[in-house]
């Protein structure tokens, strides 16, 4: 039976990990993937808008 106790953590762990990749390649594209690609353009334009700001403190 130590073979078994030895066995069942990484089988369970693979089993999670391969439901996890599952879910994000499911996650891919598809209706959201509008919504989410605006979300990720709209961050780096107020990250370039933010480094490209003259700073005025005097720093």
């Amino acid at each position: 039976m130590d073979y078994v106790s030895a066995l069942v953590p990484p089988v369970v762990m693979a089993a999670f990990f391969i439901g996890l990749v599952v879910t994000i390649v499911k996650s891919q594209g598809g209706p959201n993937k509008a919504k989410e690609d605006a979300a990720v353009d709209s961050a780096i334009s107020r990250a370039e808008a933010v480094r490209k700001t003259p700073r005025t403190d005097g720093a």
